[in-house]
């Protein structure tokens, strides 16, 4: 069993020459590409080294144990040991997303519910802020549009990652939040304490890590500049800064207007608009792919709600894995991990069956 493994240790140990040479790191792009892939296999290789070994010394303590029982009664723990490591490398070895190493851009959107849902728009943002503070990310926060009671109508936001392992990069992580989650609770604005329900909606975008990587035609771009606006509409910058960039093939429509020049929202739109077409791309190439390649959990519907957070129960619950718990309050300050493990498993489960159907 394992014998794909054969061709990813001659992949890995290309990668590693590679890697020692000086000329690689003159191009970022590649060199950051080179990196991933060889943390990725890294793991593989460390588990596939792991796998033989504990086979190696089960052979040979069963061969001794005919000769010395003492011998027999290691065994079974050894058996249950290389099982694990089996297991291991078996979910090790399954097709990794090419976009896991990557960092993403996110959106948070207010959905039903008005006034209320654009607060817990807010909401969805600070939990996603403490997440990845708790994980180490850097963010930034590239534009906003504020309701009138300080929640957000929109958010969009740059997470970046430290890690050059795949496993442990953003889009790995984030790529599940996309869809509609939905908030029961008694608004700020309910006088009688009824609870109401509300929604407001995420998307996530791989970005693109060099621009070149994305070409876009600017014949293929229709912009409009405009004067920005703040909560409630009022004006707040008295020249055309705001920028709004259409992707005439993709119907794609970026709007920017938090920066104070007409260039550097320019400049911010374009790197959202080359996120979205990047996974516009991606879509398109899963849509073609064969069932074990697409993931299972992250929907490309933007309308499926995918989690309810209930305040009044203290409970939160995702809709696609079952995951369900009563330390909704945590969540809330980013304690969202336990969550997203749920997702990467289900996936993981999820795709490991239909590989096995495939064999």
């Amino acid at each position: 069993m394992f014998e794909s493994v054969q061709s990813l240790l001659a992949e890995h140990e290309s990668l590693q020459e590679q890697l020692a040479d000086p000329e690689l790191h003159s191009n970022p792009a590649r060199s950051k590409k080179v990196n991933r892939r060889y943390a990725e296999l890294s793991r593989i290789v460390a588990a596939y080294h792991e796998w033989r070994q504990l086979t190696d010394d089960l052979e040979a303590a069963t061969e001794m144990a005919a000769e010395d029982e003492s011998f027999a009664a290691e065994i079974p723990g050894m058996t249950e040991t290389l099982a694990e490591a089996e297991e291991t490398l078996r979910r090790l070895l399954i097709p990794r997303d090419p976009n896991d190493g990557r960092d993403i851009i996110m959106e948070i959107k207010m959905g039903e519910g008005g006034a209320e849902s654009a607060l817990f728009a807010a909401d969805l943002l600070r939990m996603y802020l403490h997440y990845a503070e708790s994980k180490k990310w850097k963010t930034e926060i590239i534009t906003s549009t504020q309701s009138d009671l300080g929640g957000y109508k929109d958010v969009q936001l740059a997470i970046k990652g430290s890690s050059t392992d795949p496993a442990e990069g953003v889009w790995a992580h984030l790529k599940y939040e996309g869809g509609v989650h939905r908030v029961q609770r008694v608004p700020a604005t309910e006088s009688q304490g009824r609870i109401h329900t509300s929604a407001a909606g995420v998307l996530v975008f791989p970005e693109v890590d060099e621009p070149e990587e994305v070409e876009i035609n600017q014949n293929d771009l229709k912009i409009d500049v405009y004067r920005s606006s703040g909560p409630g509409g009022q004006s707040v910058n008295t020249t055309d800064s705001a920028v709004r960039i259409t992707h005439l093939p993709t119907g794609i429509v970026v709007a920017m207007q938090n920066e104070k020049s007409q260039l550097q929202n320019r400049e911010a739109g374009m790197r959202v608009l080359r996120a979205r077409i990047l996974a516009r791309y991606q879509e398109e190439a899963d849509a073609e792919a064969s069932v074990f390649r697409k993931s299972q959990i992250r929907t490309m519907d933007r309308s499926e709600r995918i989690r309810t957070y209930n305040f009044p129960e203290n409970r939160i619950a995702d809709h696609r894995t079952g995951y369900k718990a009563y330390n909704l309050d945590a969540v809330m300050n980013g304690a969202l991990e336990p969550v997203i493990q749920s997702c990467i498993a289900s996936d993981e489960e999820a795709q490991l069956a239909d590989i096995g159907n495939e064999g």
